[in-house]
């Protein structure tokens, strides 16, 4: 199998960012140094606010618990590109580990706009506010088909659209990481067959389109109820971070052999992959800025309650066994319906299998399904409700 050329000089900068006699030689690369953690504590500071906020206004756990997900972005994003930066010969697998927690953000919206749907029905029940939508046309390219949302198999379908993004991304970048090791990932030979980026940049196109598509499905379906909730203005906040990265990334590698020059330390990669880096810390500040706006904690402050501690709401935010279950739960339903469950193929009105269940918005017991009878039950406890049982 052929490897790699390096992206990497052969002449290794020795030196650190003070001099031997304590000060600072400011030449481009250390200037660029300064700007990216500069950004990179700012933007953690502002995020830190942000989340300090929600935590003290955990009024609506289901709710807030995502919200704290999706605020962990431009923090993540901007460390990391400050540490791909700083080691610029390993950028690869920053990068590569980076991008795992889109996947993350992207599931943590949409669990976080079911919340919402769900709040804008009678007695926190979605059903009220879906039963109603009738047969419909998809959002385009597939605008010629039509779908009706009241199908139990479609509103896990739709689900799962987003959550396989969770399980994929970080298999894709676990699969990056090894193929580095080895040499033969070749991220700076393009779409070159012979090498293994070409097929995992493939697969991962298809994943996160699949995902975006489930998102705008839901937001097309759901966004009368959305009204009053800055659904656009929160999914651009997470989406643009995604398109910045990677246009810009484009962008810089088209600059390669062109405007950018290798030097005696940094080859035309580097200084590509380090620009991209500091742009990203740079961009991270004004989207932290924009989530603070978009996630406002102000809409969960009760006018004299008492804080609440910050504990909770912050292992709630980094315990994604909610997710796991959600993934568990969807992988028993379609096992019945592939044996042919009457009840996953009928109407959420005239059967338990509807939309509560399969977004995990029911109280009762775990979901499990034969061919003579259906238990469909809780997943309430997991987004961050109790189950009255």
């Amino acid at each position: 199998m052929p490897t790699c050329p390096s992206d990497n000089q052969q002449a290794v900068d020795q030196t650190g960012f003070w001099n031997p006699d304590g000060g600072i030689e400011w030449d481009a690369h250390r200037i660029g140094w300064a700007i990216a953690g500069a950004c990179s504590v700012a933007t953690v500071l502002i995020s830190m606010i942000s989340v300090f906020q929600h935590c003290r206004t955990y009024t609506k756990p289901a709710e807030q618990r995502q919200i704290l997900r999706i605020l962990y972005m431009p923090p993540i994003y901007a460390v990391i590109s400050f540490c791909s930066y700083r080691f610029f010969r390993s950028y690869t697998y920053y990068d590569l580990a980076e991008v795992v927690y889109e996947a993350f953000t992207l599931s943590a919206f949409l669990m976080l706009l079911i919340e919402f749907v769900a709040d804008s029905g009678s007695g926190h029940n979605p059903e009220s506010s879906i039963a109603r939508k009738g047969k419909r046309n998809l959002p385009f390219p597939f605008c010629h088909w039509r779908y009706r949302p009241t199908k139990p198999y479609f509103m896990y379908t739709l689900k799962w659209a987003v959550l396989q993004y969770v399980i994929l991304r970080p298999a894709i970048s676990i699969t990056g990481i090894i193929c580095q090791a080895f040499n033969v990932l070749c991220e700076s030979s393009g779409f070159n067959v012979h090498y293994a980026n070409v097929y995992l940049e493939a697969i991962d196109f298809v994943t996160i389109s699949i995902a975006l598509y489930g998102l705008i499905l839901f937001y097309a379906l759901t966004r009368e109820e959305l009204a009053g909730r800055r659904p656009l203005a929160k999914f651009l906040a997470i989406k643009l971070i995604v398109m910045f990265t990677w246009y810009q990334s484009f962008v810089f590698d088209a600059l390669e052999g062109r405007v950018i020059h290798a030097t005696e330390y940094w080859s035309e990669t580097n200084i590509a992959d380090g620009l991209n880096a500091l742009t990203i810390c740079i961009e991270m500040i004004f989207f932290a800025c924009f989530m603070w706006w978009a996630y406002t904690p102000a809409a969960y402050r009760i006018e004299g309650a008492k804080p609440t501690s910050i504990w909770r709401p912050l292992w709630d935010s980094i315990n994604f066994s909610d997710f796991a279950l959600e993934i568990w739960y969807s992988l028993k339903f379609f096992i019945a319906y592939i044996r042919g469950v009457p009840e996953t193929h009928s109407r959420f009105a005239k059967s338990n299998a509807g939309f509560d269940d399969a977004f995990g918005l029911t109280t009762g017991r775990p979901v499990s399904y034969n061919k003579h009878s259906m238990n469909i039950g809780s997943l309430r406890g997991q987004n961050g409700r109790t189950s009255p049982n």
